[in-house]
């Protein structure tokens, strides 16, 4: 018998994505809530409209699906996938590409395909963060075991998973590092600036067809989604933060399963310490494996998660220009030395309460937010800035000869103007849609 593995080889995992600057690569994943064009109901999985159908035709060629227990749940290539969400929504995680550029493309492509697909099924889908008409227990649900864990469990550790997983749709860039410290100080950074990211983009204001109160709806139901798993580790603002710290983190939040035999052992609530030493009730005297590990790390959520990259995980999805925008705007932050150095100074002395309470205050204020001696918009602003001035030094042009600053005008524009989509959103639906929403599925429809 192998010996068990200890909490030292579990932090060796995270050191192994440790790559020099010149392997540096930026993924981009964006989520696609997708409706019937005649009755704007949520898509179900089978039938001659459903996602099945969906996954079939974009399946072929580099695409071959993955399938779960003799139905396809996801098509993968060699660098990319098409996965399904709880509810549906149809997410691109992209390959690593070395160029904002090159990931445009990408999300084109996918767009382009889908778009082919909605005209023959009669099916949109929503560039935003949250179902903005259906309520809860009228989105179906996917047909992954995984879910059926994480919907036993979820409503025991508060009342905002199940929305969480079923109504909102987000946009994720995943960034590399080179050494444990360049992690931990992109890691406090990101952390810091996530707030902000989730305020600049808020794009999410509805709910069961009216204003909900909150400019990012998707935000708010993380502020009360298992705690254990989510938010803003303490741990990231120590002077001594690394690998270490954030495996004894990870191995403190409760486990949800363990893959055996190509199904889902239901773990939920249980310690995987406890699985470190041969003690999971589920699996007595079973020791955890590497894959266990990394199972186990993907099922954490916190603002910015740790694996062998990190993810930024704190936007709303939106239309086209913001997914765009987002891995423009890490990019530009953290992957050129000077910007780094600009964002690390704007951020070094706010605080793991400060932070804290102001990812409870954006969902609700977003640019509004007050934060010390004025707003958030003033933040964003600088931070965008930062962004932009990092893009511009790195200079990395297209055959057109632009550089891939030009992806972050979505987010000048609402710096400048201090408005989200969101607000945008509600005025026009007061303004203009005369309160209607089937509306919005026009305007943010990926068209």
């Amino acid at each position: 018998m192998n010996k068990p593995l200890t909490s030292h080889d579990f932090a060796a995992w995270f050191a192994r994505g440790c790559k020099p600057r010149e392997q540096w690569r930026i993924g981009t994943e964006h989520e696609k809530i997708g409706f019937c064009m005649d009755t704007l109901r949520p898509i179900p999985y089978e039938g001659e409209r459903g996602i099945h159908a969906v996954l079939q035709r974009l399946a072929g060629g580099e695409w071959q699906p993955v399938c779960e227990n003799g139905q396809p749940i996801a098509l993968q290539n060699r660098m990319a996938s098409v996965t399904l969400e709880p509810g549906g929504q149809l997410e691109l995680s992209g390959a690593p590409l070395d160029s904002i550029h090159a990931t445009c493309m990408e999300t084109t492509g996918h767009l382009n395909a889908l778009q082919e697909i909605s005209r023959e099924l009669r099916i949109g889908f929503l560039g935003m963060g949250f179902q903005p008409r259906w309520q809860q227990q009228e989105i179906p649900w996917m047909p992954k075991e995984r879910y059926a864990v994480m919907r036993r469990y979820m409503p025991r550790v508060g009342n905002g998973g199940l929305d969480m997983m079923l109504r909102t749709a987000t946009v994720q860039a995943n960034l590399d590092f080179a050494s444990e410290a360049d992690m931990a100080r992109k890691m406090r950074i990101s952390m810091c600036l996530q707030p902000l990211v989730t305020a600049l983009f808020a794009a999410s204001p509805f709910e069961d067809g009216r204003p909900s109160g909150y400019l990012s709806r998707r935000a708010a139901c993380w502020l009360d989604t298992d705690a254990a798993r989510t938010g803003i580790p303490a741990c990231v603002f120590e002077d001594d933060f690394g690998f270490h710290a954030y495996t004894e983190w990870a191995l403190d939040a409760p486990m949800y399963f363990v893959i055996r035999d190509g199904h889902y052992v239901d773990c939920a609530g249980s310690s995987f310490r406890d699985f470190m030493h041969g003690a999971l009730p589920q699996l007595p005297g079973e020791y955890p494996t590497m894959d266990d590990w990394e199972l186990h790390v993907s099922t954490l959520f916190p603002d910015v998660r740790l694996k062998q990259y990190l993810e930024m995980r704190g936007a709303d999805a939106g239309p086209w220009p913001w997914i765009c925008a987002l891995p423009a705007l890490w990019k530009g932050l953290l992957y050129e030395p000077v910007a780094e150095q600009a964002a690390w100074e704007m951020i070094a002395d706010w605080t793991h309460a400060e932070v804290t309470a102001l990812r409870q205050a954006v969902p609700r204020t977003a640019m509004h937010t007050p934060f010390r001696d004025g707003t958030l918009q003033q933040q964003c602003a600088r931070m965008v800035e930062i962004a932009g001035e990092g893009l511009a030094r790195l200079d990395i042009r297209n055959q057109a000869g632009e550089s891939e600053a030009r992806f972050l005008a979505p987010l000048r524009h609402a710096v400048e103007s201090g408005e989200t989509q969101a607000e945008r959103w509600l005025a026009a639906w007061r303004d203009e849609w005369h309160e209607d929403i089937s509306r919005l599925f026009v305007e943010a429809m990926h068209l």
